[in-house]
């Protein structure tokens, strides 16, 4: 019986480590873009002239990556939370597509990010020649028009949050917060402003939310 409620408060504690956590992930990895004071739509070429020996920002994508996992966890978490309302197919439709947009945001990151950080080990004169690739990537031609997939993650969590303001589950301040922030959160990139504001709104309503799960299990 001791064990079972161990490993129930190691689950608590951890799930309640994530929203604290993936928040300010996001915060750190938007503050690390350039021109945050001049926001501008980025078109392909840019975008890979932006990315080139960028190993901060580099550095930030390889956290988001990572992130992902967390953005899952907290998923699962408000799907269990609506589990038992009148409100549960929308928890578990809403974390469908948060955990699909998530595993396209960890491909999207892979794809785009990883890639660019080995071809800095390359010449600048090599690196001219495969421009073409590049675009073609960057331009998400191919299979990679599939991550546009990770629109889903917002919108999922829309669609939880959604639910928990209706079913009143968390504090409606909480909920509207990381409402507004999560569908800011996926301006396109250039406007990376509007994305770390939106991370910090999310960071304002789950942080407490994590330490109130935190100090609940100890």
């Amino acid at each position: 019986m001791i064990e079972i409620l161990v490993v129930e408060q190691i689950k608590q504690v951890s799930v309640g480590l994530s929203f604290i956590i993936f928040p300010l992930v996001f915060v750190f990895a938007f503050s690390g873009h350039k021109g945050l004071l001049k926001p501008r739509m980025l078109g392909p070429s840019e975008l890979i002239k932006r990315a080139r020996n960028a190993r901060f920002l580099q550095f930030g994508h390889v956290l988001v990556l990572l992130n992902t996992s967390l953005l899952i966890v907290a998923a699962i978490h408000f799907m269990n939370l609506l589990s038992r309302g009148p409100l549960a197919w929308a928890g578990l439709v809403g974390c469908a597509m948060a955990v699909m947009g998530a595993i396209f945001l960890a491909a999207d990151k892979g794809a785009l990010c990883l890639t660019m950080s080995a071809l800095d080990t390359i010449p600048d004169k090599q690196f001219e020649l495969m421009q073409p690739g590049l675009l073609a990537m960057f331009s998400k031609k191919g299979w990679l028009v599939l991550l546009w997939g990770l629109l889903l993650l917002p919108i999922g969590f829309a669609f939880q949050t959604v639910a928990l303001i209706s079913t009143h589950t968390l504090p409606s301040w909480q909920s509207i917060l990381f409402l507004i922030g999560v569908l800011l959160v996926g301006v396109p990139d250039g406007i990376e402003i509007v994305n770390l504001s939106a991370s910090i709104l999310m960071a304002a309503a789950l942080i407490p939310y994590g330490i109130q799960l935190i100090s609940a299990a100890l």
